[in-house]
C-alpha cells in the first residue's frame, strides 16, 4: 500500500533521497539539509531518523562498492567504544517527546552548520581528532538525526588521511552504524510499511542523485554550491524549531 502523503511531501522527499545519493558521490556537504528536509517531509522528529536509514544505505551501497580496498580499518576501530556509548546516548533520547526531539535535532543540525563554518576557517590547521569526543558526539548524532556527518569529516580531516583514504574510511563507517542503527528503530516500532514502501520508492531518486552528484558539483561554482547549502540547511533548521 503506497503511504498516504501529499504530493508536497512526495516531492520533498525525492528531493532529499537525490540529495543523499549527491552527497555520496562527491558533495559532502549537502548532507547537512538533508536532516531537516526529511523531518519536514515525514512530519515527525522520532519517525523521520528511522525513514532515512534504509535512504542512506542504499547510498551507502554504492560508496563502499566503490572504495572497497581504500579504507583505513585502524582508525575506524578506535571510535568503535565511543560510538556505541554515543548511540546508546541517543537510544535514549528518543525516548522524548516528539518535539524536544524535533529541537534536538535542529540543535544538531545547526550544530553541525557551525562546525562545517569552522571547518572552512581552520582550512588545513585541523586538530588531531580525540576518538572518545568525536564517536561520542557521532553515535548520539547519527542516531537522533543522522546527523553525524560533519563531525566525522572533522575527525578524518584531523588524521591527514589522503583523500581516497579519507572518502573510503568515511563511506565504511557510515554504512556499518546506519546498519547498526536499524535495531534501536526497530526497537521504538519507528519501522512501517510505510517506511519502507515510500523508502522503497525513493531508491529511484538516490541513485539518480548518485549518478548525478559529479556532474553537480563539476559545474555549479562552488562559492554559489555552498551559500546555498548553508542557507537552505539554516532555514530549513529554523522551520523545526516551530
Amino acid at each position: 500500500m503506497i503511504p498516504h502523503l501529499a504530493a508536497w511531501q512526495w516531492v520533498l522527499g525525492a528531493l532529499t533521497a537525490f540529495l543523499v545519493g549527491v552527497a555520496k558521490t562527491g558533495a559532502p556537504g549537502v548532507a547537512t539539509i538533508i536532516v531537516p528536509l526529511m523531518v519536514i517531509s515525514v512530519g515527525d522528529a522520532r519517525a523521520a531518523a528511522a525513514w532515512t536509514v534504509p535512504i542512506l544505505s542504499t547510498a551507502d551501497i554504492f560508496a563502499v562498492w566503490y572504495w572497497r580496498r581504500s579504507a583505513e580499518a585502524k582508525t575506524l576501530i578506535k571510535l568503535v567504544p565511543w560510538v556505541v556509548v554515543g548511540m546508546a546516548g541517543g537510544a535514549a533520547a528518543l525516548s522524548l517527546s516528539e518535539p524536544i526531539i524535533r529541537k534536538i535535532v535542529a540543535s544538531i543540525v545547526l550544530a553541525m552548520l557551525l562546525i562545517g563554518l569552522w571547518r572552512r576557517w581552520r582550512m588545513d590547521k585541523a586538530v588531531e581528532g580525540h576518538s572518545a569526543t568525536y564517536g561520542v558526539v557521532a553515535g548520539f548524532a547519527s542516531t537522533v538525526a543522522n546527523g553525524a556527518g560533519p563531525v566525522m569529516n572533522l575527525y578524518l580531516l584531523s588524521k591527514r588521511l589522503p583523500k581516497e583514504i579519507f572518502v573510503a574510511t568515511g563511506a565504511w563507517f557510515f554504512f556499518v552504524i546506519n546498519l547498526a542503527k536499524v535495531p534501536i528503530y526497530a526497537a521504538y516500532h519507528l519501522f512501517s510499511r510505510d517506511s519502507l514502501t515510500f523508502d522503497l520508492m525513493m531508491a529511484p531518486a538516490v541513485v539518480a542523485g548518485a549518478m548525478a552528484g559529479r556532474w553537480v558539483v563539476r559545474n555549479t561554482p562552488q562559492a554559489i554550491f555552498d551559500a546555498a547549502v548553508l542557507v537552505l540547511t539554516a532555514a530549513s533548521a529554523a522551520l523545526l524549531f516551530r
